[in-house]
């Protein structure tokens, strides 16, 4: 079966796509045909060696997939031959096929899509633990969210909503923006050419935002932490704008919580209640409630692609990888 391969750490154009052969399911793990794998910004880490996990070369990246069960485990009782399902894994999902963790895989609601299903997990996954279990966001508080145009941050906006918050959305195009006001942001910010401190600041009224939600990084880090409210919560979601340094004076001063998400670790050492926000989320769908962005989708060969262009940011919402 064809797989992208990261044969060398590098850059995406660095990647290739060759025949392999997958070994037998383990007793805890499920063989997946593949119809989907989502494009998160994680992946374009892990090729160049940049990421928490490092997984031994040669490695396929993409972890967030969907597809049909082709074998199961021994141990494995809650899937079957012939299941369509979901789920997460560190990489190996950009192939046709996949071995992976029989505990992250999820039977696919029969109204979700391949492509909704393979963009579901992760980011809204992602959001809720941080905005439900890290920030415990109430009704009408004020969550502002930097990156909102993309995966996790439209999932953000989403949730936001959903937990009756105010949700201010910043993205770095007026493109961008119109995107996140269809998705249900309240207010936004264009912070290429608005001063986001200055902004968030005047949009609620001298006090700030009760929670930051922060998947950029970089400089908009401290700018948005100074204009975050007494007892706010600064949400650490990711850095591709690079690894912050602030003043760690500023949580002094605002009696605040610097905060960080880190799913992938939560839903290995929490299984319980990762599974518990995991049917929630599974329940907001079915109502209608969430619906996945869907940018864009790419072959296996185009996968290269896919990755430049989340690392060039030019993704809205989720793109998909399809075998």
């Amino acid at each position: 079966m064809k797989a992208v391969l990261c044969k060398e750490l590098g850059p995406p154009s660095s990647l290739v796509v060759e025949d392999i052969e997958l070994a037998a399911p383990g007793p805890k793990q499920v063989l997946v045909e593949i119809k989907a794998c989502s494009v998160n910004y994680p992946d374009t880490l892990i090729i160049q060696g940049l990421y928490q996990f490092k997984p031994e070369l040669p490695f396929s990246p993409g972890g967030d997939f969907a597809g049909i069960v082709k074998e199961v485990g021994a141990e494995v009782k809650h899937l079957k031959v012939g299941d369509e399902v979901f789920g997460a894994s560190g990489h190996g999902c950009f192939a046709e096929e996949a071995l992976v963790a029989s505990n992250m895989v999820f039977p696919k609601p029969p109204a979700m899509s391949f492509n909704e299903a393979a963009s579901f997990l992760m980011a809204y996954g992602t959001s809720h633990h941080a905005l439900k279990d890290r920030a415990q966001l109430k009704a009408g508080e004020t969550l502002c969210v930097l990156g909102a145009s993309g995966g996790v941050g439209l999932a953000a906006v989403e949730l936001g909503k959903l937990a009756g918050a105010r949700v201010i959305a910043c993205a770095s195009t007026d493109e961008k923006l119109e995107l996140c006001k269809a998705t249900g942001a309240d207010e936004t910010i264009n912070y290429t050419t608005e001063d986001l401190k200055s902004r968030i600041k005047e949009l609620t009224g001298g006090k700030g935002a009760d929670v930051i939600y922060d998947p950029v990084g970089g400089d908009y880090t401290e700018a948005a932490l100074r204009a975050t409210a007494w007892k706010g919560r600064f949400l650490i979601v990711g850095f591709p704008a690079g690894i912050a340094k602030v003043p760690m004076n500023l949580p002094l001063l605002k009696g605040c919580d610097i905060l960080g998400v880190f799913w992938g670790r939560f839903a290995q050492e929490e299984s319980g209640a990762n599974m518990q926000n995991t049917m929630e989320l599974i329940q907001y769908f079915a109502e209608g409630k969430l619906t996945p962005h869907i940018d864009k989708e790419y072959s296996l060969e185009e996968a290269p692609h896919a990755l430049q262009d989340m690392i060039d940011r030019k993704v809205k919402g989720k793109v998909v990888v399809v075998p």
